[in-house]
């Protein structure tokens, strides 16, 4: 028997049905957090509409604190499903049913991948208007208008015709305050803009930067890596965003960005082979 662990929050009157979710992937525990403050925060009797919280979508993967369920399957590329599928497809199956065809927006939770960190952004399909709007609502440092991954949660309920954002915020296996902060206060500014819930003193979100496109920039070399830049950071083409020594500290190679934008996202680990991704960047027209 499969279950997911759900809460169901009615308001008082008829409204939207926004659901939150998190830890589809196992180890982003940020969003698990993020969720459990929302909860505290919403207040039933002044709540319009209906909020639905699974904080952990991924139980298998959380208690083994993975990424991956117990077969090494990512549960999203395993969307929209099947009742008689491997277990991903099975719990992603369950998902879609119980939850998705529930409700007419959504909010999915994420951090980067193990040894990787990003900045609070929103991913979303910025052409539907519906979607626009929430992510405008939400505040995010930045904005990116991204094609869907097949599999992915995104894709499935986007095919459903249900507006959803993609929260990227922090690192695995960290709770990152700054990244909780933004994640909480966003979806209380979309359920304000959905006239679902109503939050005194919440301050207005700051204009995001919008991008349409973004670049990892990868390791020339393996070694020891130094980074020159942090989250946030605008850099020009052909900035030096870090440089690689080798193990005996002797020679040194510096990478540069190819790209004039913000960094998202970096590498939290310091050594790294030729190929891997260090530095991503949004890039800036």
């Amino acid at each position: 028997m499969i279950s997911l662990p759900v809460t169901v929050v009615h308001g008082i009157e008829p409204g939207p049905k926004l659901w939150l979710s998190a830890a589809i992937h196992g180890d982003e525990l940020n969003g698990v957090e993020i969720i459990h403050q929302v909860l505290s925060k919403v207040n039933p009797q002044e709540l319009r509409g209906t909020l639905i919280a699974v904080p952990v979508v991924n139980v298998f993967g959380f208690i083994e604190q993975s990424r991956y369920l117990p077969d090494r399957r990512d549960l999203n590329r395993s969307f929209p499903g099947s009742a008689t599928g491997s277990l991903a497809s099975r719990l992603a199956c369950l998902f879609m049913k119980e939850i998705v065809s529930r409700c007419t927006h959504g909010i999915d939770l994420h951090t980067a991948s193990h040894h990787r960190i990003n900045l609070p952004q929103i991913r979303a399909n910025l052409d539907d208007s519906e979607t626009y709007r929430c992510a405008k609502a939400f505040g995010a440092p930045i904005i990116i208008h991204a094609t869907t991954r097949d599999g992915s949660l995104r894709q499935a309920a986007t095919r459903r015709g249900i507006p959803i954002l993609l929260y990227e915020a922090g690192e695995a296996l960290r709770f990152d305050p700054e990244a909780i902060r933004v994640g909480v206060e966003g979806i209380l500014r979309v359920m304000n803009v959905l006239e679902m819930y109503s939050v005194p003193h919440l301050l207005p979100p700051k204009n995001p930067q919008e991008v349409s496109d973004s670049k990892w920039i990868r390791a020339s070399r393996s070694g020891i890596l130094h980074l020159k830049i942090s989250l946030g950071d605008f850099v020009d083409k052909k900035q030096i965003l870090c440089s690689i020594n080798d193990a005996f500290g002797e020679t040194s190679v510096k990478i540069r960005a190819g790209v004039r934008g913000i960094v998202i996202g970096h590498t939290q680990n310091p050594l790294v082979n030729q190929g891997d991704g260090i530095v991503h960047l949004a890039i800036v027209q």
